[in-house]
């Protein structure tokens, strides 16, 4: 199938701009690159009823997290909570990166959402953000009555590395190394470090994720390439996915992780976790937060959040 015509135009205008791919840059020069762009891929942040930055205990001091109260509800209402943790390969993103697709979502599911600032690669590799989302998960199921969040009612959830850190935490949940989550959203994750499936070999240039950009992400996250057969690295893993929280995975046809995501769902399935699989065929790696040229980033986005209300009414 062929390309979304908006994300066709993306890419035109990065080969126009002249922008490297993020593999040919350090690490502070794609933050850079990535943080520029972001006012021109995304639509105009949504109005919520609350927006309140805090901080949670860390392993090696605080973290920073931002939390997000639905348009409409009131401050004394009890909500679900989703917290969710930023894409970027674990080297890039921050709190302002996903702030716009943060309060879709919170809108979209009525929901409280708790967006997390986990440590970076290279500066701090695997498995600090593992660490770093684990203690968010710790300090808002132990604070929900003062957030205003319904306890039973936790999900984890992320696009891309996100995606992966939200795939750890929903095992370490069903492990009881993690507080209980009852769903997990997970955006064309990253599920296996190896890079060994076709679709690495299918998309090596044009697009904004390609083989050698997720490999460069890879190396800063995972140096050691002994380290990226663990479970907490690539959760595909993990030898059986029993008991894990529902799922909702979408994939990108256009995407190096295509693969990888579309087995991490069938091996969900196949262990008897409740599953929904949505497969974008025409889209490519990342598209959620490119709003602004392709419309179909806001249906898919209010369309996992859906999900995720669907699940928490009891669907």
């Amino acid at each position: 199938m062929p390309l979304d015509p908006g994300a066709v135009t993306v890419l035109n205008l990065i080969k126009e701009l002249g922008r490297p791919p993020l593999h040919m840059l350090t690490p502070a020069e794609a933050r850079e690159a990535t943080a520029k762009s972001r006012a021109v891929m995304q639509p105009e942040p949504e109005p919520v009823a609350e927006v309140e930055d805090l901080t949670c205990p860390g392993p090696l001091g605080p973290v920073s997290l931002r939390r997000y109260r639905a348009a409409g509800t009131q401050a004394s209402d009890v909500l679900p909570c989703l917290l969710y943790l930023h894409g970027g390969g674990w080297v890039i993103g921050d709190l302002d990166s996903h702030d716009q697709m943060c309060r879709v979502l919170a809108n979209a599911a009525r929901c409280c959402v708790v967006a997390v600032d986990y440590r970076m690669a290279p500066e701090h590799v695997y498995p600090a953000a593992v660490d770093d989302c684990a203690a968010a998960l710790r300090f808002v199921a132990g604070n929900a009555a003062t957030l205003r969040i319904d306890a039973d009612r936790i999900a984890v959830g992320g696009d891309s590395a996100g995606g992966n850190l939200a795939a750890v935490l929903a095992i370490m949940a069903r492990d009881g190394t993690a507080p209980k989550i009852d769903f997990q959203l997970l955006l064309y994750p990253a599920t296996d470090m190896a890079g060994e499936r076709p679709a690495y070999q299918r998309f090596t240039e044009n697009l904004v994720l390609t083989d050698k950009t997720m490999r460069w992400f890879i190396d800063h996250y995972t140096p050691d390439p002994a380290r990226r057969l663990e479970w907490q690295a690539s959760p595909l893993r993990v030898p059986s996915l029993k008991g894990v929280a529902s799922a909702f995975v979408m994939t990108a046809g256009y995407d190096p992780l295509v693969d990888e995501g579309i087995e991490y769902a069938k091996r969900l399935e196949a262990d008897g976790v409740r599953v929904t699989s949505v497969y974008m065929a025409d889209q490519m790696h990342a598209f959620l937060g490119m709003g602004k040229f392709i419309p179909a980033a806001d249906l898919a986005l209010r369309q996992a959040a859906l999900s995720l209300a669907h699940h928490w009414a009891g669907g």
